[in-house]
């Protein structure tokens, strides 16, 4: 689903994204709601980017990566942690792309996400390249997700991918965070045609 955000920016750079695990759910102005095995997982975009909620019976969880006020924790490359019943992994990186191929790729990402049957996208008034869209796959272990925040002034895109799995599925090993820090790539990456939320 594509759908035009009735606001201006609250982040305006990708430097001003944060990540929060256990924010109590914002305001959204859209959202989309998928069945999990004795749940549901929401995905929300918001004024300042994304959130996405999970309510179980094995527990919830609530994912937030947005310009927060008060909040000033970068995005991590990497993190794990066990959230009730789940082990949740969540990753981040932001690629830099030359300004030539950038409007390319984010229409191309707007595309894929506005045509997947658990896909949403917002684009922001004044620039159709200026998004956040996000895609969710349940699977038999649990719940996956990617997102996307493109800022087409500085020709960023900033790619999270998310993963929530039973822990009786995985072990129950001492939950691990990595230390947060950021990641810039040049590196080609893989065409969007071929992205899955659980790859």
């Amino acid at each position: 689903m594509l759908t035009t955000l009735h606001t201006p920016y609250a982040d305006t750079r990708a430097g001003d994204l944060a990540w929060c695990l256990g924010q109590e759910p914002l305001p959204a102005l859209a959202a989309v709601d998928l069945g999990v095995d004795g749940g549901e997982v929401q995905m929300r975009l918001l004024g300042a980017s994304h959130q996405v909620l999970l309510e179980s019976e094995r527990g919830r969880c609530s994912e937030t990566v947005a310009c927060l006020p008060g909040r000033s924790v970068p995005l991590p490359v990497g993190v794990a942690e066990r959230v009730d019943d789940w082990e949740y992994e969540f990753a981040a990186r932001t690629e830099s792309l030359p300004a030539a191929s950038f409007a390319g790729r984010a229409q191309e990402l707007l595309d894929l996400v506005a045509e997947h049957p658990h896909g949403l996208a917002g684009t922001f008034p004044g620039d159709p390249n200026a998004f956040t869209a996000m895609l969710v796959q349940t699977t038999d272990r649990g719940v996956c997700w990617r997102t996307w925040h493109a800022y087409p002034q500085e020709h960023r895109l900033v790619v999270t991918r998310s993963r929530l799995v039973l822990a009786t599925e995985r072990g129950r090993g001492r939950p691990v965070r990595r230390r947060p820090r950021r990641e810039h790539s040049m590196a080609p990456r893989p065409s969007v045609r071929t992205l899955h939320p659980c790859e």
